[in-house]
């Protein structure tokens, strides 16, 4: 067994001490008589391997053959173009000594079991944290601009190098933009949110990656612990699909939970989100068209009703040129910034005009002809074997329905008795009309209005044989001719 092993070998204090004890009984013996020379004494390498004492040789070129031997197999064997290296770990402490006693072949053995074969790689770090090993920085580099190119043009990438007037430099600290077209946007910088640098190190071949493999580290990021607290109204998958995740993964950051599990508000569900070892950030400026809304302006005339207004002046919208600074994070717009703006069209204002005039709901008892022109075209009375309750009135110049009088409207909508769309007015005075077979209905139940007032249009909705106005008048609740009245 390996320990059983390095446990043969005494320290190198222990050999140290030894070597005193014995030069001072050296010493003891030939005091008085001859002393040695420095050519009886032969020279030994005490081999270690951390603070482990392998053994001894009597050539330290022994040693070092048999590590440039295996580098040159792994070199060799190698289908990379890598640098292979090993022995950082082994050191060799030279001594003279009289009988040598060396244990060459125990040496090879453990190293031929132990000796660790390491490549030259670079460490690509983000923020002092290892992200991954790689054969060399242009490996390491090229994985930190593939992901660049995933949220900016290689081409722009290109364009930003060469016009760095230093490493830190950026198109940034020129002057702002001021050509830029409606439509257009210009990449002014692009940098790391954290700190990138590269560091020689030696590694175990297993360890290395590619750029696609590096490109995947980075994309994965580490994972961050983020709480949510329930909401009324969450249920678990809500939460799971309001966090990209789906409910096996949501249940297993958190094992106390289940499917069935009834969420409390207030509780605290575990989200735990992927943080990105490094984030792209992109400064870009662009130039939109946008819309001015107009404004509205409102007076009072006491020459409409209440309730009515009229459109003065049609109002329109006007046009500005944005020009924006924006702050993209991953693709993501986090910060907007407006440099400058200019209107090419200034809004026109829509000017409104509402009534303040009260209508009286109370009729003067004086009605006028509830059509524009036009004639009677059938009166009230028998006809066809039933009784006509009122007058039909057509031939008119344009179709729209009048009021008679002043007063309420009862009722205004389908009337399934044959009437069609129907308008009943209430004049306050004992007075009641209808007008019926509308095509439209411009009034509603409960509204006040005035003699002469538009409230519809003619038509031929209902029992109706053609285009035409049927009115009827009733007084306190009795059919009264309207022919009489108009």
């Amino acid at each position: 067994m390996r320990g059983e092993k390095s446990s043969n070998f005494p320290s190198w204090s222990k050999w140290i001490k030894r070597l005193s004890i014995v030069g001072i009984v050296s010493l003891g013996f030939t005091a008085n008589t001859v002393y040695a020379d420095d050519s009886d004494l032969e020279t030994i390498y005490h081999v270690y391997m951390n603070d482990t004492h392998v053994g001894v040789v009597d050539n330290q070129q022994v040693v070092q053959k048999y590590i440039d031997d295996v580098v040159a197999a792994k070199e060799e064997e190698s289908e990379q173009d890598l640098t292979y290296t090993a022995g950082e770990n082994v050191t060799m402490v030279e001594e003279k000594v009289f009988e040598p006693s060396t244990d060459r072949q125990e040496v090879i053995d453990f190293l031929d079991e132990e000796l660790t074969v390491k490549v030259e790689a670079t460490a690509l770090k983000i923020d002092d944290e290892v992200v991954g090993y790689f054969p060399d920085q242009s490996t390491a580099e090229d994985v930190i601009q593939s992901y660049k190119e995933k949220f900016v043009d290689k081409e722009v990438l290109t364009r930003l190098d060469e016009n760095s007037t230093d490493g830190d430099s950026t198109e940034e600290d020129q002057p702002e933009e001021t050509n830029l077209q409606v439509g257009d946007s210009t990449i002014k910088d692009v940098k790391l949110s954290e700190k990138v640098s590269y560091d020689e190190a030696k590694v175990a071949k297993k360890k290395l990656v590619n750029q696609k493999e590096g490109l995947t580290l980075l994309e994965k990021g580490t994972l961050e612990e983020k709480k949510y607290e329930v909401q009324e109204g969450d249920v678990l998958g809500s939460i799971a699909s309001d966090h990209d995740l789906n409910l096996d993964k949501l249940l297993e950051l958190n094992p106390d939970l289940d499917e069935d599990s009834l969420l409390q508000i207030g509780d605290k569900i575990n989200v735990t989100e992927v943080k990105p070892y490094v984030e792209v950030v992109v400064t870009e400026e662009t130039m939109t068209e946008e819309t001015i809304d107009y404004e509205t302006e409102v007076k009072e005339s006491d020459e409409l009703y209440k309730g009515d207004e009229e459109v003065e002046q049609e109002g329109s919208n006007g046009k500005k040129k944005v020009h924006y600074k924006l702050e993209k994070v991953n693709g993501n717009t986090v910060k907007r910034k407006v440099v400058n703006e200019t209107v090419t069209e200034e809004p026109t204002k829509e000017i409104v005009v509402k009534g303040t005039k009260v209508v009286p709901s109370r009729g003067s008892g004086d009605l006028q002809w509830p059509a524009v022109g036009g004639s009677i075209t059938s009166h009230m009375g028998n006809r066809w074997g039933s009784y006509h309750k009122g007058i039909d009135i057509s031939g008119v110049s344009n179709r729209s329905i009048l009021a008679a009088d002043n007063g309420t409207v009862v009722s205004a909508g389908w009337d399934d008795g044959g009437y069609g769309n129907k308008i009943v007015i209430d004049h306050n005075n004992g007075y009641r009309t209808t007008y019926a077979h509308l095509s439209s209905i411009s009034v509603s139940a409960g509204q006040t209005v005035e003699k002469g007032q538009k409230i519809g249009t003619m038509g031929t909705t209902g029992y109706s044989t053609g285009v035409h106005l049927h009115f009827e008048v009733r007084n306190n609740g009795s059919l009264v001719n309207p022919a009489d009245l108009l």
